[in-house]
């Protein structure tokens, strides 16, 4: 890597000794029409082969376009996310889309510095209360570095190189993953030696509390969006207390619950409650699943509602098409296998080290992935920073 940059300050000091010019995008960009198409209106596209990008995380194969080249496509709501593509394509209604009208710019060269400031975007130029959106005024002053094309491309090969990597390490650990659901599912399957409960048979009650006996306490709020869906772990959560907890704080959770998000349940948000946030305060939005530690394993509960088997049944029990949910009575109705406590621990064991495989970036494979991640980002931000050109 250390000669590839040196070939890149080569460049600069050939070409550029004295900065580089940097241009406002909108001075640069050519506007694509704006969709009419929302995300719900898809399968009138028909299906096809043409790549339909969204303002969410998954795309759709269409059988129609609305452009046709190399464009950057980036949500006008909700939290930045640029993507780039080259060919024909077509776009939902809160997608917002732009190509480069000088040949002069590589298109993927100004996608990268884009993604490089990516934070910056999202803080500044998304604005807005409740969902925030892009304020296309702003975003079009943003100045972009453009140095001769020669570096631009060297910049974009080297970038690409990094994407590609990226891209391989990502496959192989969905691979793994993959191949660790099986086994899970596997090993959670048991016949007819094996007794059948209803979750609720073997789970104690949960309380919830009384705020106006707890008026001088402060707790922490676990809402739905404080849990991961990468790693199922509680990353935000926020302070309150009796005078600023939301309506639906109201569950109190003690370490080895697990909780179970019943709103949009298929999104999967669940998490094992750990010491630190034993005696807190989470969402209604939740089911509060308390193993009875005679009779069932908290991890052993844990690791059961991440089987297909779960999904299969709450994707079948779920009610309501726009916001759909799921009852608390009814995952609670849900017949998991009850083997003894001494084959729970044994299985436990197992997909312990089979998720750390996968899961923790700190080993294996994940820990490559998020140093590769690192390393990139970090030249990434190298490659892209440049000294503004001084006009007299």
């Amino acid at each position: 890597m250390a000669e590839t940059i040196t070939k890149i300050d080569k460049l600069i000091n050939e070409l550029c000794p004295e900065g580089v010019e940097f241009k406002e995008l909108g001075e640069i960009w050519k506007r694509a029409p704006k969709s009419k198409i929302g995300v719900g209106k898809i399968p009138l596209l028909g299906v096809g082969k043409i790549i339909c990008f969204t303002s969410g995380s998954k795309d759709y194969l269409v059988n129609d376009f609305l452009v046709d080249g190399e464009y950057i496509f980036v949500n006008d709501g909700g939290v930045a996310d640029f993507k780039y593509y080259s060919g024909k394509a077509y776009y939902t209604d809160h997608v917002f889309t732009f190509g480069i009208e000088s040949e002069l710019v590589n298109v993927k060269f100004v996608y990268y510095f884009l993604k490089d400031n990516q934070f910056m975007i999202n803080e500044k130029m998304f604005q807005g209360s409740g969902l925030k959106n892009l304020q296309k005024k702003l975003f079009e002053t943003l100045k972009i570095p453009l140095p001769p094309l020669p570096i631009q491309e060297e910049i974009v090969k080297i970038l690409d190189n990094f994407t590609e990597l990226e891209a391989e390490l990502e496959a192989e650990l969905e691979a793994r993953k993959k191949q660790y659901e099986y086994y899970r599912d596997e090993l959670l399957t048991f016949g007819d030696d094996v007794e059948f409960k209803e979750l609720g048979e073997i789970c104690l009650n949960t309380n919830n509390i009384k705020w106006k006996e707890n008026q001088n306490t402060n707790y922490e709020y676990i809402d739905l969006s404080s849990v991961s869906r990468d790693n199922n772990q509680i990353s935000e959560t926020k302070t309150i207390n009796s005078d600023n907890a939301p309506s639906r704080a109201q569950q109190i959770v003690n370490e080895g619950d697990v909780i179970f998000g019943t709103t949009r349940p298929t999104l999967k948000r669940y998490s094992l409650i750990n010491s630190e946030h034993h005696n807190q305060i989470c969402s209604t939005g939740f089911c509060v699943l308390r193993a009875n530690p005679k009779k069932l394993l908290p991890k052993f509960l844990f690791f059961i509602l991440k089987t297909t088997k779960f999904y299969d049944y709450v994707e079948n029990n779920q009610e309501g098409a726009g916001y759909p949910s799921i009852s608390n009575g009814k995952v609670k109705k849900f017949k998991i296998p009850f083997p003894s406590l001494q084959e729970q621990n044994r299985i436990v064991a197992i997909l312990d080290k089979f998720d750390a495989l996968v899961n923790d970036i700190s080993i294996g494979l994940p820990a490559e992935l998020e140093l590769r991640k690192k390393q990139y980002e970090y030249y990434r931000n190298k490659l892209l920073t440049f000294k503004e050109k001084l006009t007299v």
